[in-house]
């Protein structure tokens, strides 16, 4: 007997629910870390100087790269390297 639609709709719900915390907490953690190793704690100027964008871009694309690294090798089931 199947579920009524209901009840897998409130399944997918939750699941969508899950992923959108898990990107939210992502991107929080990837700007606190990126913003704390990237920008000068002076705030002498209102905008990010070339140095801190420059910075900002290397450590998000690290940020990314490692996360997805991560995720393939969680999901292929090998253990780390």
């Amino acid at each position: 007997m199947r579920p009524p639609a209901w009840i897998k709709n409130r399944q997918i719900f939750g699941m969508a629910e899950k992923e959108m915390e898990y990107r939210v907490e992502l991107f929080n953690k990837l700007t606190h870390t990126c913003f704390n190793k990237c920008v000068d704690k002076r705030y002498k100027e209102s905008e990010l100087n070339m140095g801190e964008n420059s910075c900002i871009d290397r450590c998000v694309s690290k940020y990314w790269h490692v996360t997805n690294l991560v995720g393939q090798l969680l999901g292929s089931g090998r253990p780390p390297m």
